[in-house]
């Protein structure tokens, strides 16, 4: 290749590109109504509803679960133990980790959250017949499991 050869490459056309557009748009419509509706960011409704699904998860594994960074899940948590939306214990199959559980109030949160997270959920794949619902399922695990197996080579 020549020193000032210009490789032809378009980032609106680029796979990783467009995902991560079609992702942040998805989750920005969805963050609309839990940041505007109850004043949670989306950080902290992913802690919350990894706890909401999961009755309760050691600290440690919420940042892999919900795609958090050790940074996001620590100010979250701390936001909603502030709030009275979770509370934490020590975890007696290792003394050191720290189990997160919703109050009642973090699970009264949760109960109101989810129906209107899933009807924007819904919205946006109204538009998918059925089969176009199953063929975008298989296709996102199909490249989640290439993505998984290229971060596992590295």
């Amino acid at each position: 290749m020549a020193k000032h050869e210009v490789i032809a490459f378009a980032l609106a056309d680029f796979f990783p590109y467009r995902l991560a557009v079609l992702a942040e748009h998805v989750s920005q419509a969805v963050a609309q109504l839990y940041g505007d509706r109850f004043q949670i960011t989306r950080a902290e409704w992913r802690v919350l509803a990894a706890l909401g699904a999961n009755n309760g998860m050691a600290a440690k594994d919420i940042g892999a679960y919900s795609t958090l960074d050790k940074m996001q899940v620590s100010r979250a948590v701390a936001r909603l133990e502030e709030a009275g939306l979770i509370t934490r214990a020590t975890d007696d199959a290792d003394r050191r980790a720290k189990i997160l559980t919703l109050t009642g109030s973090g699970r009264a949160l949760f109960q109101k959250i989810v129906p209107l997270a899933q009807a924007r959920e819904d919205y946006l794949l109204e538009d998918l017949d059925p089969k176009e619902r199953a063929v975008l399922d298989k296709a996102m695990a199909k490249v989640l499991a290439r993505a998984q197996g290229l971060i596992e080579r590295g």
